[in-house]
């Protein structure tokens, strides 16, 4: 991967996060609040026609604690 994170949309974040585990527990306009049930939890913005930028994706990893790589793993 060469430390190049690639430019993801909301939904394909939010359906690796649903697919590790994490529930949307609320939505506060265009943010969408993700939790886990070991407590690990995320937000990520869903802004129409709006992409996610490769540093807010490494921020949603660092958040859940892991690396972008396996994060993307799960893609």
């Amino acid at each position: 991967m060469g430390g190049e994170l690639p430019v993801l949309k909301p939904r394909e974040i939010t359906k690796i996060l649903k697919k590790l585990g994490f529930e949307m527990v609320r939505q506060k306009g265009s943010h969408q609040q993700f939790r886990h049930a070991d407590g690990r939890a995320t937000t990520v913005p869903d802004h129409s026609g709006r992409d996610v930028s490769p540093l807010l994706l490494r921020q949603i990893c660092k958040d859940i604690g892991l690396t972008a790589a396996e994060f993307l793993r799960n893609k």
